[in-house]
């Protein structure tokens, strides 16, 4: 009696799908992918979460044949499968922006930031889609955006668990921006919660023009997660209505290294180096400003003051 063919199991042609993708055979791994896909569905311990991946996967394949349609599709059934799955919002974004979709590519740029704040393909996308909409529907593009999602403390950490199981994927995310890396602690749910209730404490305190108090706030804030952005741009904020103009400038420095092209972070250190008659470096922060955003018009009004006062 001939003895019976052993099935190729889904892993294994995940695993020849990876190898196919990084010697650049995209048509191949699409193909792998796709059997991948069937081997599992019809398997009786179907995980979403894998399911998801390997939509993902292919998705990847199909952007680079340049099969943006497919890859979108991918990536909707993806997420639906692994809700906030960053590559899947990434190479969505990509497929969006090569589709001149550019509404739909800013929401999952933002999204994605959302999740990790120091993706490099993540922060230079989001630019390049403000520059393009910016251009487009003028000022008030923001207006036309779809609803941005919002992601929770807890779904942040859950899928930070999840990131080293998934480092065998094709097409690794870059976890940095381009400048120098933070090298700060992970702060725990429990601090994210504590440091997040701080936040809008100073947020409120603001409001009443408490800017002393706020800074307390913001502080106390920093030192339960010292990874969030907006925190150190608050504090900035309020640094610059007390006149610290050096403490809002190493807030600000704090910011860029989070995201090198935060407009808050520029413009508001911007101002303080106004202040401080450094008017090469409030230029400079008003150039990059304008790169990002060249018709923001507080920056371009500020950016004739520097030149009056040189």
């Amino acid at each position: 009696m001939p003895q019976k063919q052993r099935t190729t199991s889904w892993t294994e042609l995940k695993q020849a799908g990876n190898e196919c993708f990084k010697t650049g055979q995209y048509g191949e791994a699409t193909h792998l992918y796709s059997q991948a896909i069937k081997e599992l569905e019809k398997s009786n311990k179907k995980n979403p979460e894998d399911l998801g991946i390997l939509h993902s996967n292919r998705a990847a394949s199909y952007l680079k044949e340049g099969n943006c349609g497919e890859c979108v599709k991918d990536c909707n059934t993806s997420l639906e499968l692994f809700p906030f799955n960053v590559k899947s919002l990434l190479r969505r974004a990509a497929a969006y922006e090569a589709l001149e979709r550019y509404r739909l590519a800013y929401v999952d740029y933002k999204t994605a930031l959302q999740i990790d704040c120091s993706i490099a393909a993540a922060s230079d996308g989001t630019n390049r889609m403000t520059k393009a909409l910016t251009e487009a529907d003028g000022p008030s593009w923001r207006e036309k955006l779809p609803h941005i999602p919002t992601v929770s403390l807890s779904d942040r950490e859950k899928l930070s668990q999840k990131s080293t199981a998934n480092a065998a994927q094709p097409n690794p995310t870059p976890k940095h921006n381009g400048t120098r890396p933070t090298n700060k602690p992970v702060p725990s749910d429990k601090d994210l919660k504590k440091a997040q209730i701080l936040k809008e404490e100073g947020n409120t305190l603001v409001k009443k023009g408490e800017h002393k108090k706020a800074i307390e706030k913001y502080s106390q804030s920093l030192k339960l997660n010292p990874t969030e952005l907006t925190t150190y741009t608050n504090r900035a904020l309020c640094y610059l209505s007390v006149k610290q103009y050096r403490d809002a400038v190493r807030d600000c420095d704090e910011a860029l290294l989070i995201d090198r092209s935060n407009i808050k972070a520029l413009y508001r250190r911007a101002q303080a180096h106004l202040e401080l008659k450094d008017i090469k470096g409030c230029e400079d922060d008003l150039s990059t400003l304008l790169t990002v955003e060249p018709k923001n018009v507080a920056a371009l009004k500020m950016l004739q003051d520097a030149h009056k006062r040189k």
